[in-house]
């Protein structure tokens, strides 16, 4: 297996630009967990470098003949891991493409439509909520965090490989998308809409939610079939987004789960 110990070797540059999102069909998998997901997932992986101590482990022997493989030393294990504490492997990895016309195709469809949501960290919870609660996709605005990106993927913990995304894209264009489909648009609220509780999930739905501070444009609140409110106890006035679409999709599960328990009876 080739080692590499200077800083100053191409790969590390190669990292670097991976990580800070410069290479736009690559992504950066940092951590043991999440290249082993990648290749559950199906994901192609061009590099994986491991510290002296996880260089022997499974995983490096499961990689090695497959893709290149190096072993690092601990300063440019630091260099190319962008966490504070690197875990011993980082990789670079095939980018899944964004794919609007995936997202729409599982019925019924439960979507998120996340618009600003700016903090990476928000989006992967997002990601990992979303495949949890059974979502069947997410579109992710043009100034929504990059799913892929390595701080996204470590919140998400693999469930980007597997949710349906797609990024970038118009939420205006991805709104009338989902009307063509037949699916009612939500729009989150901190007040006046219909409570959670209220709300009918069990159709095929399209649900909007803002990001950090700002909430949803007053436009796309208009737009939208039915506001949707989730009640809070004074003087909260209202959560965390992901904490808020976690909610959201989990209460579309519980009333997804209870109808299909009803039919078979």
């Amino acid at each position: 297996m080739e080692r590499i110990s200077s800083r100053q070797n191409a790969l590390v540059r190669q990292f670097r630009d991976v990580a800070q999102g410069e290479v736009a069909d690559r992504m950066l998998l940092d951590g043991e967990h999440l290249i082993e997901e990648a290749l559950t997932s199906g994901i192609g992986i061009d590099v994986a470098a491991f510290s002296e101590a996880l260089a022997e482990g499974t995983l490096a022997r499961r990689v090695t003949g497959a893709t290149r493989t190096v072993i690092v030393s601990d300063p440019v294990l630091n260099a190319i891991s962008p966490v504070q504490s690197p875990a011993g492997a980082v990789a670079i990895a095939e980018r899944p493409g964004s794919n609007l016309e995936r997202v729409f195709a599982r019925a019924p469809q439960l979507i998120l439509l996340l618009h600003d949501v700016q903090d990476p960290g928000n989006v992967g919870a997002i990601v990992r909520a979303a495949e949890g609660c059974g979502a069947t996709g997410i579109v992710c605005g043009e100034r929504t965090a990059d799913p892929f990106g390595w701080k996204a993927l470590r919140g998400s913990m693999g469930s980007a490989f597997r949710v349906p995304l797609a990024t970038k894209q118009s939420l205006a264009e991805a709104i009338q998308i989902a009307r063509g489909k037949g699916l009612r648009i939500f729009a989150t609220s901190t007040r006046g809409g219909t409570p959670l509780r209220g709300c009918n999930l069990r159709i095929p739905a399209a649900i909007a939610l803002g990001g950090e501070g700002g909430g949803l444009p007053t436009a796309v609140i208009e737009d939208a079939d039915e506001r949707l409110t989730i009640p809070m106890q004074p003087p909260v006035e209202s959560l965390n987004v992901a904490i808020a679409a976690a909610l959201v999709i989990y209460e579309a599960a519980r009333q997804r789960h209870t109808e299909r328990v009803h039919v078979s009876l």
